[in-house]
């Protein structure tokens, strides 16, 4: 088969890498990709927000199947073109991805199916959000409504921080993504990722991850896009899988085949756990970033089986063959991220380090330059290793870690600290 990938951050570097491992595959390419993929597949320069674009390139290099990572491309009804074309796509349509696209629109969802979440509010103006809060105290949490990059959350432990929250949202500080808020009361509890894959109708787990969002070591300072993971949760226990599965997961997307718009593609749970009992934080319609690097270390070429299965409605013939072992992912950042950081700093040692199905280094922000990979972005690399237990996954990704040479580059050091 010949198969296109459409993003170029570590997700997609995760993606290409565990696709490559399946005999279907018989070429790969990757638009835009990164200095990382370029060296597992071919890079190509796209536009891949825009459907005509990637439905004229699908068709000149003869691509079989479309694999869309990040949710710009899904929120701009990209894999609507594909199918419209006959193209094979793995990814939700537009308005499906509406799940990841509005808050809103998810909560509407969760109310029409009795999907256990957080209490609720939406606004449009600021005033009205702020006496909300006001009226309503703290802890709660504003959620800029669109998309925001993974930042557009602010969970405000003070009434004020919430009114600047807020002020910051109304006032452009997310773009269009802040035109709207949604408020939310808040939930206690420990957060875990639940991934499932839908072919509209049938709906099958692939694994559970835990992320680092916060910056600093103790899950301290401001929300990033994520600062580490790993697989499986231990909070997310078969009990509370079966649980989310049936409480949450098959309602939602009953509810979205009953509305005669079925979801296909990865569903992404983002679940709040107290007492063995899940709640919904928020749905993504794409993989996780830093997630889907755990997923794929521990998944495999058997990956690729699963996005077509599901892609050709074909999920209830299949099953995953999960390994007994763990994953866990380090990322590094840029000084300065998630504020400002600087572009274009030298990265060294990486291609005297061993690369195998154990211990794995997946670029995002990086590009190369006269023969040397440069920081390109914010989060940068991600270090990810696999091992018996989570302390050796740990243990072999904090030594990788070591021996990246980049002063400029920043990381947390306690990635699984409350699985360990």
């Amino acid at each position: 088969m010949n198969i296109l990938i459409l993003g170029g951050g570590g997700r997609e570097h995760a993606l290409a890498w565990a696709v490559l491992q399946n005999p279907k595959c018989d070429r790969l390419i990757v638009a835009p990709g990164n200095a990382g993929i370029d060296k597992i597949a071919e890079c190509a320069a796209l536009d891949i927000t825009d459907g005509e674009a990637v439905v004229g390139f699908a068709v000149e290099e003869s691509i079989d199947f479309v694999i869309i990572g990040p949710e710009g491309p899904l929120a701009a009804g990209v894999a609507d073109a594909l199918m419209a074309a006959g193209v094979l796509v793995f990814g939700p349509s537009r308005d499906a991805a509406r799940l990841e696209a509005s808050k809103t629109f998810t909560k509407e969802i969760c109310d029409a199916c009795g999907a256990p979440t957080a209490g609720w509010a939406r606004f449009t103006d600021a005033a009205s959000a702020q006496a909300y809060v006001t009226a309503r105290g703290a802890p709660i949490v504003v959620k800029a409504d669109g998309l925001a990059a993974g930042k557009g959350v602010v969970v405000a432990e003070t009434v004020d921080q919430a009114l600047a929250a807020i002020t910051d949202m109304f006032g452009g500080a997310f773009g269009a993504a802040g035109a709207e808020v949604v408020i939310e009361d808040f939930m206690a509890g420990e957060e875990a990722s639940f991934f499932v894959l839908s072919d509209g109708q049938n709906v099958l787990p692939i694994g559970t991850a835990q992320d680092h969002k916060r910056i600093g070591d103790g899950d301290t300072g401001p929300n990033t896009g994520g600062m580490g993971a790993y697989s499986p949760a231990p909070i997310l226990s078969d009990a509370v899988a079966a649980l989310a599965l049936e409480q949450i997961v098959k309602p939602t997307v009953a509810e979205m085949a009953k509305r005669a718009t079925p979801y296909r593609g990865v569903l992404y749970a983002g679940l709040m756990i107290e007492n063995g009992q899940p709640r919904l934080v928020e749905y993504n319609a794409r993989f996780g970033d830093p997630e889907c690097q755990v997923l794929m270390m521990r998944l495999g070429g058997q990956a690729l089986d699963l996005m077509l299965a599901c892609a050709e409605g074909r999920l209830a013939e299949v099953a995953v063959n999960w390994a007994d072992d763990h994953a866990l992912t380090v990322v590094m950042a840029a000084k300065g991220y998630p504020g400002a950081y600087a572009k274009g700093s030298v990265i060294a040692g990486l291609e005297s380090l061993p690369e195998d199905s154990h211990q794995l280094f997946f670029h995002a922000g990086t590009k190369a330059v006269d023969g040397t990979i440069r920081a390109d972005g914010g989060r940068v690399l991600n270090v990810t290793a696999r091992g018996a237990t989570l302390q050796e996954a740990r243990d072999r990704a904090y030594g990788m870690v070591a021996q990246v040479d980049w002063p400029e580059g920043i990381y947390r050091q306690d990635i699984g600290w409350r699985a360990l």
